[in-house]
């Protein structure tokens, strides 16, 4: 069995690592576009040209599923990716996680990339999935640049940031990119009130994961032999996973059993 993804960076590492959960004797596909990394600044024409190009080096390793890994790309692409690739190949989107972060009732933040926040895109999930709940919505500039770098000093000041513009009290923080669960820890630690219940992050890494699985016709098996390869692609040429991607232990898990671990 082998499962792909694709995002523009290493966003795609908390989806493909929750793959390796559930089904450690799976092959994965990872297909990153570093030559043309970041997407978000791309017009949508930009966008879709560079994800169709991902998903194509992806479909390429003939998997049974491809996670499109990424928000950004979700949004603009997901329907020209599916347009070429179904139904010969399932694609599974990624949707930020508000219906269920909002289920418990408000109020609850939802952090996201300049771009994504205020889009009618994400409006659009609020106004369908948390009519009723206080939602607010948190630009994060520059920390799915930063997670991307693994710079920690700068992921800290962005963090900061967004924290600060995170009104106190919330119940509920939807990480609205896919890089953001990365460093989920951090931005838990600078939200928490010590005095208030723990606060509840919600990512969609487990969610894709399992549809994943779904759609590919296979059940998880957790505790099946680490056997499955790791194919790395990076603008369509093979390579591996980079240093910063290998300082999150999302990226680490995948290794190969027996490679070296930084």
């Amino acid at each position: 069995m082998k499962i792909a993804l694709m995002d523009s960076g290493n966003g795609l590492l908390a989806a493909a690592a929750a793959v390796h959960r559930l089904r450690p004797d799976a092959d994965l596909v990872l297909s990153s576009d570093p030559d043309g990394m970041p997407w978000g600044p791309r017009t949508t024409e930009g966008i879709v040209e560079r994800a169709l190009a991902c998903a194509r080096a992806a479909a390429a390793h003939r998997p049974q599923a491809l996670i499109v890994a990424c928000n950004t790309a979700s949004v603009h692409a997901l329907e020209a990716i599916r347009a070429e690739l179904e139904p010969g190949l399932p694609v599974i989107g990624t949707v930020p996680a508000i219906k269920p972060a909002a289920s418990g009732g408000g109020p609850i933040a939802v952090w996201a990339t300049p771009a994504t926040t205020g889009s009618p895109y994400q409006r659009g999930l609020i106004r369908d999935f948390a009519s009723g709940v206080e939602v607010t919505e948190v630009p994060c500039p520059g920390l799915a640049d930063a997670v991307q770098r693994a710079d920690a000093d700068a992921v800290e000041i962005a963090v900061k940031a967004a924290a600060a513009a995170t009104p106190r009290g919330v119940r509920a923080v939807v990480l609205g990119c896919t890089h953001y669960e990365l460093v989920e820890e951090r931005i838990r630690a600078a939200l928490q009130d010590p005095a208030a219940p723990p606060l509840a992050l919600y990512g969609s890494a487990d969610a894709v994961a399992a549809q994943a699985l779904r759609r590919a016709g296979v059940a998880p098996a957790p505790g099946a032999e680490p056997s499955g390869s790791l194919t790395v692609l990076l603008s369509g040429r093979e390579g591996e996973l980079d240093a910063p991607s290998l300082t999150y232990p999302e990226g680490r898990s995948l290794l190969p059993v027996g490679a070296s671990r930084p």
